[in-house]
């Protein structure tokens, strides 16, 4: 898949679009049982959160950051159900293979990353968490070379 979303994608799931049904978890454990859940959810119905997990767990990349980058255009430190910037901490950590196919897709997660970045600078210290995080999610993006 070339990672452009038409608008009929959007009412599609990952199970749909990947044309793969993973069946029922095997495994019950709270994140086993929602990754099985959202994969067979439209795209449209995603939120911050749902991007979060899925990101995080390297699944549907294709379909989902571009998703993700629209919230980050929107909210460079968009937050699900942990913290602010939450969201880019995962796709700054998502695997670098994406990139490397996807160059437009990092040049733009670099941009609003920056930009988080330098918001958090910005802020009161009790964004001390956070920058941490997203500093050390920074470094891993930065130090994986889209050429390699």
């Amino acid at each position: 898949m070339s990672g452009t979303l038409i608008p009929s994608d959007l009412d599609k799931s990952l199970q749909d679009l990947e044309q793969a049904d993973w069946g029922e978890p095997t495994y019950d454990s709270y994140l086993v049982k929602t990754v099985h859940r959202l994969r067979r959810v439209p795209l449209r119905k995603f939120g911050v959160e749902d991007l979060r997990i899925m990101i995080g767990q390297k699944i549907g990349l294709v379909y989902l950051v571009p998703l993700a980058l629209n919230e980050l255009r929107k909210c460079p430190l968009a937050e699900g159900d942990y913290y602010p910037g939450d969201l880019l901490n995962m796709v700054l950590r998502t695997d670098p293979q994406l990139w490397r196919e996807h160059p437009d897709w990092r040049a733009e997660v670099r941009e609003i990353g920056v930009l988080a970045l330098k918001r958090l600078h910005e802020t009161p210290s009790d964004n001390d968490v956070v920058l941490k995080g997203l500093t050390e999610a920074w470094s891993t993006f930065e130090s994986a070379s889209p050429s390699t």
